[in-house]
């Protein structure tokens, strides 16, 4: 009754001209090709950039890529838990700058203002903000969490109580919310299990779980976006899905 009675009240002359929106699952919206972008001086495509992470995102132009991973590099975990133990066996960590949570909600927004309508983050998240929240970081965007991947590493990892096993990915997608036209793969799990050799960076991605995610929202050509490259894993997820790589690390 409250449904209708809102309907009822509506001061329209004909319902004939009220369009239904698109739903989520709506086949309607489509994400075509996105051609790479005219570039500035210093950004190129499929190289391996040295360059700070923010000062690069402001230079893409405006909702220009439908794909941006992101990895940050937190700085919570070693601050609210004082493991003091940076400089013992977490050496690798210990000497990359690391990112506060105005960092990488600063990160967020900017990338937020170069997806695509409907495209994606794939943001790399530790359990510790995994479990208390991260909202702070996506004020003020156009981005939704729509759904997460835990990658089994398929190795024990460090932990002070449980070792961990496992990183997550959570995906976001920029307004509006589509799934049917836009997420083309419908066979990716949401646990994946995908071994990495160490050695490969600081903290090395699985490269089979990002070209599956690239090609499930992109096209063959389009560009796709990572500000912290690290190891660069996803250059070579761009190299196996036949799409074009922009990013850089502030270590090269």
């Amino acid at each position: 009754m409250g449904s209708r009675a809102a309907v009822d009240v509506r001061a329209v002359e004909s319902v004939d001209t009220i369009e239904p929106a698109p739903g989520v699952f709506s086949s309607e919206r489509d994400h075509a090709p996105c051609a790479v972008p005219s570039l500035p001086d210093g950004l190129e495509c499929n190289s391996r950039l040295k360059m700070a992470g923010l000062d690069f995102l402001q230079m893409i132009p405006h909702q220009s890529t439908p794909v941006v991973f992101f990895d940050p590099q937190y700085r919570g975990i070693l601050d609210r838990q004082a493991y003091g133990n940076e400089g013992e066996r977490q050496k690798g960590r210990a000497r990359l700058p690391q990112m506060s949570d105005k960092d990488i909600g600063a990160f967020i927004g900017a990338i937020d203002h170069i997806l695509v309508p409907s495209g994606h983050l794939f943001l790399w998240m530790d359990k510790f903000h995994l479990c208390t929240g991260f909202a702070d970081w996506l004020t003020k965007t156009r981005l939704d969490i729509v759904d997460m991947v835990t990658w089994d590493k398929q190795r024990m990892g460090m932990g002070y109580r449980t070792r961990r096993m496992c990183e997550y990915l959570v995906i976001l997608q920029q307004q509006p919310r589509r799934a049917k036209g836009v997420w083309k793969l419908h066979n990716i799990p949401d646990i994946w299990s995908e071994k990495v050799q160490g050695g490969n960076g600081v903290h090395p991605k699985p490269i089979k779980l990002q070209t599956r995610l690239i090609e499930a929202v992109s096209h063959p050509g389009d560009m796709v976006v990572d500000p912290a490259a690290g190891s660069f894993s996803v250059l070579e997820a761009c190299r196996a899905s036949d799409r074009h790589f922009l990013g850089c690390d502030i270590n090269g």
